[in-house]
């Protein structure tokens, strides 16, 4: 069983990976067509329209996973099916409202955005909150019978027309809000035929939509924590979206395209490089989340703590590898890519968020499959109190740097929360040690790569510093990993091996 999990995390990990490097490529192309505006403008869009997706089903597909493993351990086939219908009921009967309101009082909806000219293009994507949230239930589905495959291959797929519409829609636009909306048109593509073919792959594989009576209450009682902390996340972003060109316009003295340029650079370029983690964290999550449920369902406590102290160190891993990276190779990623030495600099002081954004990243998983929903809800507030009054109080003395130290007062808040819980559910289970290593060698990672990379970076271009540095930093790390008994290739042996008969 082992061995599937890990066969099953390096297949979504691959997909995701693939997935992951094609919106990074598109967003490098956005950027160098559409402008730090176009890009400011096209984020703002999508991060008030993550709110309104977020709220109609972001705690569904999770809440219809966990169900559906509750189901398996029951043996009962209609009670999976049952969760299906019922996920799809819930998220209906929140978008098609808020998208019928939001489409007819459209002209009264401004105050949503920090400029007015993103109205008409956020209009483009409502039918896409219909669609999406009805895929979200059905990838969830996914998820619950632990279909990885189909699920990987329609995400990547998704993603890969995004890119290609996207990339024909925008070449030779020079207009930043024509370049907007042409992305935009670009999302909505990749939403219808998410939506088609995941309804396709549900129906052929045996899914039908049943009496969701049975499953209705649990489901709504589960998922509403999840979703409220997951749209206190996206109202977070969307309120940043808003405060902090507002903040550099009143506090800092730019003007309104240099505020927009500034807020797109770190939310547009910063935030996914310091986020690429969150890719691979997210294939362990979609994998061990069903098979964590399952075993706290069927009582199975030594594989329930085996699976959440794997996890919670693998996160640490992840963060450990990528960080030094981050850090001395931030600057010439930046400008190889973005031609950004303003990104460079804030990936690089910023990139230590990572090790806390990983561990808060899985521990709300874990925590969200063994039913604690309401407190990992709560410990998010209070992280998140911390981002506001970061913002809010510090851009007048930090700039934009107020919300990196936001961002990471926040996921340490979370984290720290988390493991503390963690413990309490699961007596036994030992990551301090672990986690205590990590900083050990991030730390000297990160100043054998800062000390190499000084040598060389007056001799050659960014490229090549990126081709030169970064096998030497993982190298350099992984060695120290070994070293210290915190990796073996015990994992990659089981990858491999073949399937008992």
């Amino acid at each position: 069983m082992k061995n599937n999990i890990y066969r099953s995390a390096a297949q979504v990990t691959a997909f995701s990976t693939v997935e992951k490097a094609l919106s990074f490529v598109y967003r490098i192309i956005l950027t160098r067509i559409i402008g730090a505006e176009g890009i400011g403008i096209y984020q703002i869009c999508l991060t008030v329209f993550a709110v309104f997706l977020t709220v109609a089903s972001s705690g569904v597909p999770v809440t219809v996973s966990r169900l559906m493993a509750k189901s398996n351990a029951k043996n009962d086939l209609n009670g999976k099916h049952s969760a299906v219908t019922a996920g799809v009921v819930c998220t209906l009967a929140i978008t098609v409202p808020i998208a019928l309101i939001l489409f007819i009082g459209r002209n009264a909806f401004g105050f949503l955005f920090s400029d007015e000219r993103c109205v008409q293009i956020f209009i483009i994507l409502l039918p896409g909150l219909v669609i999406t949230s009805v895929y979200a239930v059905i990838r969830g589905s996914f998820w619950g019978n632990k279909q990885f495959l189909p699920y990987s291959v329609i995400e990547l797929l998704e993603d890969a027309l995004m890119v290609g519409a996207g990339i024909w829609l925008i070449w030779g636009v020079t207009d930043p809000l024509e370049g907007a909306r042409n992305a935009t048109i670009a999302v909505l593509i990749s939403y219808v035929f998410s939506f088609v073919a995941s309804l396709f792959w549900y129906f052929k594989k045996g899914g039908k939509f049943v009496n969701p009576k049975k499953q209705l209450k649990p489901l709504i009682s589960s998922a509403a924590p999840i979703t409220a902390m997951r749209t206190a996340t996206s109202l977070l972003n969307s309120t940043v979206s808003v405060l902090m060109p507002a903040l550099l316009i009143s506090a800092c003295g730019y003007g309104n395209s240099e505020a927009l340029a500034t807020y797109g650079v770190v939310m547009g370029m910063a935030v996914p490089l310091l986020f690429a983690p969150s890719a691979l964290i997210g294939s362990i999550a979609v994998v061990v989340a069903p098979e964590l449920s399952e075993n706290y369902y069927r009582k199975r406590e030594k594989a329930v703590r085996y699976d959440v102290e794997k996890t919670v160190k693998a996160s640490m891993f992840i963060a450990t590898v990528l960080i030094p990276i981050l850090f001395v190779l931030g600057n010439a990623v930046s400008v190889f890519l973005f031609d950004n030495e303003f990104c460079g600099e804030l990936v690089q002081r910023c990139s230590f968020i990572v090790l806390p954004l990983c561990v808060a990243m899985i521990t709300n998983t874990v925590l969200n499959s063994m039913n604690c929903e309401k407190r990992t809800l709560l410990y998010f507030c209070i992280g998140a109190g911390a981002m506001i009054i970061s913002v809010l109080f510090l851009t007048r003395y930090l700039g934009v740097y107020s919300y990196g130290l936001g961002l990471a007062l926040s996921n340490i808040i979370c984290a720290t929360l988390n493991l503390r819980l963690l413990r309490k559910k699961c007596p036994g289970i030992n990551y301090i040690k672990y986690a205590l290593h990590s900083i050990l060698v991030i730390v000297a990672s990160c100043l054998f790569g800062w000390l190499f990379n000084g040598i060389i970076s007056n001799y050659v271009a960014p490229g090549w510093q990126i081709l030169i540095c970064t096998p030497l930093i993982l190298g350099f790390t992984i060695g120290m990993l070994y070293c210290l008994e915190m990796v073996s290739a015990n994992p990659f042996k089981k990858l491999f091996a073949r399937k008992s008969k």
